[in-house]
């Protein structure tokens, strides 16, 4: 397991948690040969794991990021029946939260439920819009629920990065008015810094 410092989130959503930061500390150190910035970031442990996995596609970074999940939501003796990954922002061929909340859910021995939440709507990437009210327009009719699947469960939602927290609470909204879920317990595994 590695060392965290969990922050609580507030949302529509009961309960919700992030492990830690996802970065110390970022310096812009100069411009590369197209005029884009160039940082010296410097990232928690989960924010460093999170980044090996997401960008080099380093898979021996899973078992301690779901360990240490699986210790810590076992400690707040959530109720959960089924645990659902926020829907990918983009295609990729290889999803980090989806490889995440796979293995979290065999080490919680809970249903996984990829399917339960999907995105039938494209928007940009919401790391580009700044504006949290820009985001939840972005957001509105983003997600279909299976409501066959969630109707009075009780939902472990996770997601890797927690920003403005627009993309949780549009997704707890659809959880709670589409599926009639009974609970909803919320994991970020990191959190910018700046909230919103």
């Amino acid at each position: 397991m590695i060392e965290i410092s969990p922050k609580e989130i507030k949302g529509k959503w009961d309960k919700g948690f992030a492990l830690d930061f996802h970065t110390v500390s970022s310096v812009c150190i100069g411009y590369d040969e197209y005029g884009h910035p160039q940082f010296d970031t410097k990232r928690t442990v989960m924010g460093e794991l999170l980044y090996r996995l997401k960008y080099g596609q380093d898979r021996s970074v899973l078992e301690p990021i779901v360990a240490t999940a699986a210790h810590f939501i076992k400690t707040k003796a959530w109720s959960t029946d089924l645990l659902i990954p926020v829907a990918p922002s983009r295609f990729r061929r290889f999803q980090p939260v989806v490889a995440i909340a796979e293995q979290l859910a065999q080490a919680l021995e809970v249903r996984f439920c990829g399917s339960c939440l999907v995105k039938v709507q494209d928007h940009p990437e919401l790391k580009n819009i700044y504006e949290y009210e820009k985001r939840i327009k972005l957001l509105e009719g983003t997600f279909r629920v299976s409501r066959t699947d969630v109707e009075n469960k009780c939902v472990l939602l996770l997601d890797d990065l927690y920003r403005s927290g627009a993309t949780m609470n549009a997704v707890s909204s659809a959880l709670r008015e589409r599926g009639n879920v009974a609970r909803i317990n919320v994991l970020a595994l990191t959190r910018s810094r700046s909230i919103r």
